[in-house]
């Protein structure tokens, strides 16, 4: 079973969704799925006994084990990961800009890996998994983390006027350079912001972001022909859509329908 929710307003601007999941939906064998990129941070706390397994691609036989509490950075393409039944986990997606408040550390620094959350937080990352793993069920697993994620916010935070117009205005347009332009900072200094505070340069976060569309496109649709739905999404034909789906999922948009994964962003490899 896995639920979400949304935060409660101290910490809104800074955490995206709540989520906890007790593994009894995914299936018992172990098994290896696709992360598709989302274009944010997560922070993840495993409280059963297996770490994070991660692998260089599909076909490699030796994994780099993470740990148990993970953060996730801000990616702009699919990694591979070992799944296990009835694994325990609960965590948070981020908004642009938690990085440097809640870690001390800007996405950049964070993006396109995984770290093991000790290496920010300290003993802090364990103790905070123990009280996770004490909990009795899924709401309070969520009511527990909130808690102590909002024990952890400064006084004074804040994500820069100038990101915070771009993230608005990126939501209706992919036209960095006219974005940029309205801010009034040099490309250079908006691109060294931007990817502070999100973790991805302004040119791949709106990459994500369009492809994130076509997969809402597909779940709404999903019989729609693939020039449609790469038209909707804003690419400029299907063979733009389909390379770039490749190089995001790892596979073809028809490999990915054929899967039909029950997670959107959770491809199985079969």
């Amino acid at each position: 079973m896995l639920i979400r929710r949304m935060p409660k307003p101290a910490l809104r601007p800074f955490v995206k969704m709540l989520w906890a999941s007790d593994g009894k939906d995914l299936a018992t064998t172990p098994h290896r799925e696709r992360v598709v990129p989302t274009g944010t941070m997560h922070l993840a706390f495993r409280l059963s006994d297996h770490p994070l397994r991660l692998f260089e691609d599909t076909a490699a036989t030796v994994a780099r084990i993470v740990g148990h509490v993970v953060v996730g950075g801000a990616r702009s393409s699919f990694y591979v990961r070992e799944v296990f039944g009835g694994e325990r986990s609960v965590g948070v997606q981020l908004h642009p800009g938690a990085a440097a408040v809640l870690f001390g550390v800007p996405c950049d620094e964070l993006a396109e890996r995984h770290t093991p959350l000790e290496q920010v937080w300290g003993p802090t990352a364990l103790w905070m998994r123990d009280r996770l793993g004490a909990t009795g069920n899924l709401e309070e697993q969520l009511d527990v983390l909130e808690s102590m994620l909002a024990a952890r916010l400064p006084r004074v935070h804040g994500l820069h006027p100038a990101i915070a117009q771009a993230l608005e205005q990126f939501a209706t347009t992919s036209d960095v350079g006219s974005v940029v332009k309205e801010t009034g900072y040099s490309h250079r200094r908006f691109i060294a912001l931007f990817s502070k505070a999100v973790g991805l340069t302004p040119k791949r976060y709106c990459r994500v972001l369009r492809f994130q569309g076509a997969l809402r496109r597909m779940a709404a649709r999903p019989r729609a022909p693939w020039i449609e739905v790469a038209l909707d999404a804003g690419y400029s034909d299907q063979p733009h859509f389909n390379r770039e789906f490749r190089e995001l999922v790892g596979v073809t948009p028809g490999e990915y329908r054929r899967v039909a994964p029950t997670l959107t962003h959770h491809v199985p490899i079969r």
